[in-house]
């Protein structure tokens, strides 16, 4: 039987938590990395206990085992992209700094978040979390998401105050990240969108509805689908693009499994 010289697949890893309703994080950014034509190696950092009404806990996984697996895949595979979801606690966040310095040839989508309020993670300090991220793993990145709202709320806490940029976004362009999408962006008095701010460049705004599922997880979703494009060599401005339209097209479809939020539905139409 004659063997088919297919084209490679692109490879995106996708480090974060275990969600098993399937409403976001991991296995649903596999899922979507598979409609996006797209292989997804995972990296999982924590497991969650929740379903569609919420998380109850979380269970983080140990950094020594993180690091294991996630030189395991990039010593096998031909990995094109690394996109970093949530992340609870400094010691990972760690961890995770010093595999993508490793890997720096790889581009890097970061997704910003703060840790939800469960007990599992309310004993660890929240902002020395955010300071991590900020610090470690931000310079690193070609890409942040973010909302919004959660940037002015950090830069009012004082957690960007390292530097001295005039604005959220510009203090994330000086600790070193180049794009920066952020979600909920004010367009105007009266409607809220996407707004990409490229080091240097004009910013580029996209109109974008209030998605009525995932509403807990867009930036997640956004960060997925920008990692697959940067996975098959796409620019980052493209690729912002790109995912503004297959976000909005994905967040059309979705149903309703449980008591809680409405989660995509993944399904063949």
């Amino acid at each position: 039987m004659a063997v088919l010289d297919l084209p490679a697949t692109p490879l995106p890893l996708i480090f974060g938590p275990l969600d098993p309703s399937g409403a976001s994080n991991l296995p649903a950014d596999a899922v979507i990395c598979a409609q996006l034509g797209t292989h997804a190696a995972s990296v999982v950092t924590a497991i969650h206990v929740q379903d569609t009404t919420g998380v109850e806990s979380i269970q983080r996984l140990s950094p020594e085992l993180v690091d294991d697996q996630a030189r395991c895949l990039l010593e096998d595979m031909a990995i094109g992209a690394l996109k970093i979801g949530p992340q609870y606690d400094p010691e990972t966040i760690s961890v995770l700094a010093q595999i993508t310095a490793d890997y720096s040839a790889l581009p890097l989508v970061l997704q910003l978040s703060n840790p939800p309020p469960v007990p599992d993670v309310e004993t660890l300090d929240a902002e020395e979390t955010v300071s991590a991220l900020v610090e470690l793993l931000v310079p690193q990145a070609l890409m942040a998401v973010v909302d919004a709202g959660l940037l002015e709320l950090w830069a009012g806490q004082g957690l960007l105050s390292s530097s001295r940029a005039s604005s959220p976004i510009e203090a994330l362009h000086d600790f070193g990240v180049s794009h920066v999408l952020c979600s909920n962006a004010a367009l105007s008095p009266e409607l809220n969108g996407i707004t990409l701010y490229s080091r240097g460049q004009p910013s580029r705004r996209w109109p974008w509805a209030a998605p009525s599922v995932r509403v807990s997880d867009a930036e997640g979703l956004l960060a997925t689908i920008l990692t697959c494009l940067l996975a098959r060599g796409e620019d980052p401005q493209a690729a912002a693009r790109q995912a503004v339209t297959a976000s909005g097209a994905m967040l059309s479809r979705h149903f309703h499994p449980g008591m809680g939020q409405r989660i995509l539905l993944h399904t063949t139409p």
